[in-house]
């Protein structure tokens, strides 16, 4: 049987653009859902071969036009997320409710697979943070509501579009000094997007059947380490600092009082108390043989040169 469309939420985000573009350029046709087609839909088109892609805007809870997008998809892929909640988004609305409403339609619809995107290292932090409890309260729901369901648990996600190398690229070219929360220790592995992408497509080309796929780049870093990784790409000296917790959180509840886009919060201080790296519960891409090979510090000396005096003409010549 031939298939039919994959819907895709979050779509034009890092990762959902990066997708686009690996699942067209395959053959599979992708409805792609946004919240504001005039902001969007420039960016989505470019990332397809016209007839592959179809853009929509719809509500998250306009029930009835959703449902005919199900009615037409065999396959529904969740890329949506925040970092930071405010009033009209929580952490328990995009997180919890919208992915188990999803789950429910996939069900109502008879898809073949339900794919969610989710986080890793969420389960030992669900008692100090709302944003890790929200996840795994959403993973839950899904996959009670679909039996179909695959999570997927990226650990950082990198690119030049992501929302953290780039912020502390800023952070570092502007300030002399920078501060290590919980001693710097907490472990990332850290996956390009590009690489991510390629995991759902095999998820969805080799109908890969997992409950949770933990989602690791080929290396493990401390966070120090990311944060050393990225001064040497902008050929920059700073003052790092082990700052001590008090006033850590002191700060962030500063800042997140006085920013209406708050750079660092008080939920993400207690989410670097917990290791971003493989459980061990689970198995990972690598286990799948879906291998993530890009290395950290060569794809970000790809785009570091927009921090840097010189802009493009310091760019170095990467060997190949």
């Amino acid at each position: 049987m031939k298939l039919k469309e994959i819907l895709v939420f979050g779509a034009s985000g890092q990762i959902g653009r990066h997708l686009i573009r690996k699942l067209t350029k395959n053959n599979y046709k992708v409805i792609a859902v946004t919240r504001n087609y005039h902001q969007k839909a420039y960016i989505l088109k470019t990332q397809a071969n016209p007839g592959y892609l179809e853009i929509v805007e719809s509500s998250s809870y306009d029930f009835e036009k959703l449902s005919n997008l199900f009615n037409k998809s065999e396959i529904c892929i969740n890329l949506v997320g925040i970092l930071t909640e405010n009033k009209s988004n929580t952490f328990e609305k995009i997180h919890s409710i919208f992915p188990s409403m999803l789950a429910k339609m996939c069900k109502q619809n008879s898809l073949k697979k339900f794919i969610h995107v989710s986080a890793l290292g969420i389960e030992k932090s669900t008692e100090s943070s709302k944003y890790a409890k929200s996840k795994l309260e959403g993973e839950k729901l899904a996959q009670e509501h679909f039996l179909k369901t695959t999570i997927l648990r990226p650990s950082l996600v990198y690119s030049v579009d992501d929302s953290f190398t780039t912020k502390f690229f800023s952070l570092l070219n502007l300030f002399p000094i920078f501060p290590l929360y919980h001693g710097g220790k907490t472990k990332f592995t850290p996956i390009h997007v590009s690489d991510l992408a390629n995991i759902i497509f095999n998820v969805v080309n080799r109908n890969i059947d997992e409950k949770i796929i933990e989602c690791i780049g080929p290396q493990v870093f401390s966070f120090e380490d990311i944060i050393r990784i990225l001064l040497r790409s902008l050929n920059k000296k700073r003052l790092i600092i082990n700052l001590p917790l008090p006033i850590a959180k002191m700060m962030a509840k500063t800042i997140e009082k006085i920013m209406p886009n708050p750079i660092f919060t008080l939920d993400q201080l207690n989410l670097l108390k917990y290791d971003n790296i493989a459980s061990g519960k689970y198995k990972t891409n690598f286990d799948l043989n879906l291998n993530a090979d890009l290395k950290f510090e060569n794809e970000i000396e790809k785009y570091s040169y927009m921090w840097k005096e010189a802009g493009q003409f310091s760019k170095k010549v990467l060997n190949k």
